[in-house]
């Protein structure tokens, strides 16, 4: 059952990834997560009040306010890192938010062992290789990397922060759902302030028409996140934690594999190989 709820995931949250970066290069990044995230309030909503979830209400859900507020912030950079590309790339640095638990463990006394040593080392040599020729003399790809590694950084503190607010599935369900509350709250306000000082929020031409036509793929990607949340905790909850880790730590393969399907991406050899090592590195740390 663990291995089962783990790749699917790694199915989820690499399908969201790669949906998230097309509707990006339709739809304004901030747009695309505002509208995601607020098809998961009202179903996140429903659960919790049908779970009776919201009586496990504490001082705990701070954690989660703090979550729903950096959530936004990574993954804007993320959906634009996606939408510049190529996917390939930028989905396993993503994945290298995993770094940042690490890190938690480490000022809380915590030692690492040789899997978590090796596989810090191994992900900043693909970091270095991922961006490859494209770090000197292109800054679309520049800016595609650190805005990138600025999403894996967020991505890494809203797992931390999610762990804390929550002890159980429906602790769980609560959590997530003040975290989206507060994505929503948060975004929005960015959006209406964007919208005040003259940046568009639809594309031109698009409007209201547009946003309504692509409801479907934005609800798609907001409860894909959502439903990976879900199954990561049932494979944990069952079974190894290593093993659930390893295994949902492979979703930036099926945004991979999307890209490569569907937009016929290609990338050069030491891209593919920095992409790899990335790739490798988060394995060796979840696995560490």
């Amino acid at each position: 059952m663990t291995a089962l709820f783990a790749l699917a995931t790694a199915i989820l949250w690499g399908l969201a990834d790669f949906g998230g970066g097309l509707l990006t290069r339709r739809l304004p990044a901030l747009t695309v997560v505002v509208a995601s995230q607020a098809v998961t309030v009202v179903v996140l909503g429903s659960i919790v009040l049908g779970t009776g979830a919201w009586r496990e209400a504490g001082p705990q859900l701070w954690f989660a306010v703090a979550a729903g507020l950096v959530g936004p912030l990574a993954m804007l950079s993320f959906y634009k890192a996606l939408a510049l590309g190529p996917m390939g790339v930028v989905s396993p640095l993503g994945s290298l938010g995993v770094v940042v638990p690490v890190g938690v463990g480490l000022t809380l006394g915590e030692r690492p062992g040789f899997g978590q040593v090796a596989g810090i080392a191994v992900a900043l040599v693909g970091i270095l290789l991922a961006g490859g020729p494209e770090l000197r003399g292109a800054p679309v790809q520049r800016q595609a990397v650190l805005l990138t590694l600025g999403a894996a950084f967020g991505f890494g503190a809203v797992m931390a922060l999610i762990s804390e607010a929550s002890s159980g599935l429906t602790s769980l369900f609560l959590a997530l759902f003040v975290q989206r509350v507060t994505n929503v709250a948060a975004g929005g306000a960015a959006l209406w302030a964007s919208a005040r000082r003259g940046n568009r929020v639809l594309p031109a031409g698009g409007g209201p028409a547009l946003l309504w036509t692509l409801l479907p793929a934005l609800a798609f990607v907001g409860l894909a996140d959502v439903a990976a949340n879900g199954t990561y905790s049932v494979a944990a909850q069952n079974g190894p934690v290593t093993v659930a880790a390893v295994l949902s730590s492979l979703y930036p393969v099926v945004t991979a594999f999307a890209a490569f399907a569907l937009l016929k991406e290609r990338l050069r050899t030491v891209q593919a190989a920095g992409a790899g090592l990335a790739l490798a590195g988060t394995v060796l740390l979840a696995a560490g």
